[in-house]
């Protein structure tokens, strides 16, 4: 029997579900592998730009019905609408159950403020020339296509996943710049309202930072993606994580301080879940 993790709250962004780029699989094995409180959606789950009626595998309807079943349990689910799934801002505000939809989000965590939203807000290039930005969603979608076949190969041959977006991104100033830009802004208005931290996605670079300005401090997170970093934000014991699925499989989430406090047969059984995916990977 597989051991669930618990956590208070995990966060998943730019899932894509509806593109080539999204890897449906691998959400959905990190989704069996928790019990959280609340399941935040933090914007660009479903792609609507470029939906196609052609294109919707049953991995990607699996992830759909897996968050509906997490409802049902009892998971408060939280939708933050985002740019690739801004139709659902017309709905800003409804709850059906377990499951609301919200174009931001304030919560208290331990007596401290966290702000969430998807980040779009806050892009010039989508403010200014949403047809441009659409256009480039569908270079972006090709490019990841093409890195599945590139990924495939290197997998068959022992070695390791190779993001060609990510290498774009990395090479070109401009892209640099704009991600850096998109971060202090963001954390500048976040400390000018006084929010301890700071959660958003958009950008496809997962990232937790401590940033301080001259006006005070706060914590910029932001939950990444799953179409070439496979990552979410996790909160536990009053502090964040990003989980890596690459890297930390089904790895527990315990603080040290309570390793004491747990059953032996416990720990004996998650040590035993790592071992075996380090085999498989």
């Amino acid at each position: 029997m597989k051991i669930k993790r618990k956590i208070e709250i995990a966060v998943i962004s730019d899932v894509h579900l509806g593109t080539y780029g999204c890897h449906a699989k691998q959400l959905l094995t990190y989704l069996n592998s928790i019990t959280p409180k609340k399941l935040i959606l933090n914007g660009d789950i479903i792609d609507v730009w470029q939906f196609s009626k052609r294109y919707f595998p049953k991995s990607h309807l699996k992830v759909i019905k897996k968050i509906m079943d997490m409802a049902a349990d009892g998971v408060e689910i939280i939708y933050i609408t985002g740019n690739h799934d801004e139709m659902l801002r017309k709905f800003s505000g409804t709850s059906i159950g377990n499951i609301s939809i919200v174009d931001k989000l304030v919560l208290e965590l331990h007596g401290k403020k966290a702000w969430f939203f998807h980040g779009d807000v806050f892009d010039v290039s989508i403010q200014n020339a949403k047809w441009l930005a659409k256009l480039g969603g569908y270079g972006y979608d090709l490019l990841t296509l093409l890195n599945r076949g590139v990924n495939w190969y290197l997998e068959k041959r022992g070695k390791e996943r190779y993001s060609l977006s990510k290498k774009v991104k990395n090479g070109v100033k401009g892209a640099v710049k704009y991600i850096d830009d998109y971060e202090k802004t963001i954390s500048d208005l976040a400390i000018e309202n006084g929010y301890d931290y700071v959660i958003c996605g958009h950008i496809h670079q997962p990232k937790m930072e401590y940033i301080e300005n001259k006006y005070g401090k706060t914590v910029y997170l932001n939950s990444g993606d799953w179409v070439e970093n496979f990552t979410a934000l996790e909160y536990q014991f009053k502090r964040w994580k990003i989980y890596n699925y690459s890297n930390d499989k089904l790895a527990p989430f315990y603080p040290d301080e309570e390793f004491e406090d747990k059953e032996i047969k416990d720990l004996i059984a998650a040590i035993t879940i790592v071992e075996q995916q380090k085999k498989k990977s």
